[in-house]
């Protein structure tokens, strides 16, 4: 019996072809996220047009073709869309594909169908231009180019199956001319919403800037207030105890006011210090544009755990609930210092989803294996929502109900943790229960792969 082998250099194609599909499809994620607020009224809409044009085009102003059951499929397919967050956790992160699979039926698919069969009519000329500005607005460009060509190709397929004899029309050629433009068109206003976005980050960046350099300076201030203190403070307290001892005439400071100056000192230094952390973390998450400026080092990616672990500014008590296993080492081509960054972010979306569990704790570990390498990084919180796990990598999106990223108001810490990944060759992953657990998957190629 004889094997079919794959080459390495296969492999090798198809590992690099994996960030590549995964970072054209990312428009699609995104443009999902923005439908998610019209798709219950698109849907309301698509459930009564479609039978109603059934009756206007068949009764009030008949056409040469009609087709009711073809209509009532369209309609079936919007109905769970009226229902979609009520969808069961399993089946939501189908979501994206049924919506897409829904409007490649309901549009190009089914005007261009029955443009075919109903001879090219003025009518249905006019009612697939108005579906191919229904997808300008509805899809990016690349999903739109793909219902473009999929859908009529499916169609003239359909047509050609279901009717005897064909009949295409002399002036097909001319109508898919302007089907083109107008599809050409939106790729182009598409990826002006690309040029938007990026206008976008860059007003970010700024304003991030001028935030960081505003809130430093107050920093500053309080960290050298905090050091004088440390340096007298301790005197002071000393001599307000002898003074009270002798009896001498000095104000009385309540037991409990001493108790609180205890250890003072350290928490106003840990907080400057971690407000610190947090503005150097932001401004690498914005400032990150896909690439390394000191160019790709041989990391060891237990020295970046270790290192990170020493640097983030914990709080009490957190560190403690960070549990490591190093053991099975292996080295990465990147930069230690995004690496460092992309662990921040994980840490500061960990501690705060385990705030209300008590005995939530954070796990890394480490795993080699043939192909590729990875960390691993759980944390036992309140985990993130089904229904948000799909978009908390998409720069910008938030959400007021999740964790993690989204809801810190600003949803660029894990659009970097993706953006550092990806430059490397990697990839980063999340898998979470809600109000079990969150793990992030961080996959690095191994060398020569």
């Amino acid at each position: 019996m004889s094997t079919t082998r794959v080459s390495p250099w296969g492999i090798r194609k198809l590992t690099s072809l994996r960030p590549f599909l995964a970072q054209a499809f990312v428009p699609a994620r995104r443009n999902l996220q923005y439908m998610h607020r019209r798709m219950r009224p698109f849907a309301i809409v698509a459930i009564v047009g479609f039978p109603l044009y059934f009756y206007i085009w068949h009764d009030l102003f008949p056409q040469v073709y009609e087709n009711l059951p073809l209509r009532l499929v369209g309609s079936a397919l919007f109905i769970p869309m009226l229902f979609a967050e009520h969808w069961p956790a399993p089946l939501k992160k189908f979501m994206p594909y049924y919506w897409y699979a829904t409007v490649f039926y309901s549009l190009p698919f089914f005007f261009t169908f029955m443009l075919l069969k109903n001879n090219g009519s003025n009518v249905w000329i006019e009612s697939a231009l108005i579906a191919a500005f229904v997808m300008v607005l509805l899809l990016d460009w690349l999903m739109l180019m793909l219902n473009f060509v999929i859908g009529i190709g499916a169609a003239c397929l359909v047509y050609l199956l279901t009717t005897d004899p064909v009949n295409f029309n002399s002036t097909y050629p001319a109508h898919l001319a302007i089907f083109s433009f107008a599809v050409a068109i939106g790729v182009v206003a598409n990826y002006d919403m690309d040029r938007i976005r990026i206008e976008q980050e860059r007003a970010m960046l700024a304003t991030a800037g001028s935030i960081a350099h505003e809130l430093r300076t107050p920093l500053l201030a309080i960290r050298a207030g905090a050091s004088g203190l440390a340096r007298y403070l301790p005197s002071l307290l000393e001599t307000y105890s002898i003074a009270t001892q002798g009896e001498l005439p000095v104000p009385k400071i309540r037991r409990v006011h001493l108790q609180s100056m205890d250890g003072v000192i350290s928490r106003i230094e840990q907080e400057a210090l971690h407000s610190n952390a947090i503005i150097d973390m932001l401004l690498a998450n914005a400032r990150f544009t896909g690439g390394f400026s000191h160019g790709e080092d041989a990391c060891s990616i237990g020295e970046s755990v270790r290192s990170a672990l020493d640097r983030y500014p914990f709080r009490d008590g957190e560190r403690g609930r960070v549990l490591t296993d190093l053991a099975t080492d292996f080295t990465f081509h990147g930069s230690d210092m995004l690496m460092t960054h992309v662990l921040f972010n994980l840490l500061k979306n960990a501690l705060r989803g385990m705030a209300p569990v008590e005995s939530a704790l954070i796990s890394i570990r480490l795993v080699t294996g043939p192909r590729s390498n990875q960390l691993l990084f759980r944390d036992t919180g309140v985990g993130i929502a089904q229904d948000v796990v799909p978009h908390i990598f998409t720069r910008f999106y938030t959400s007021p109900a999740g964790i993690d990223d989204a809801s810190i108001g600003t949803g660029i810490g894990l659009a970097f943790c993706r953006d550092v990944m990806r430059a490397m060759g990697g990839a980063i992953d999340c898998q979470s229960v809600e109000g079990m657990f969150t793990e992030f998957t961080l996959t690095f190629p191994r060398a020569g792969t």
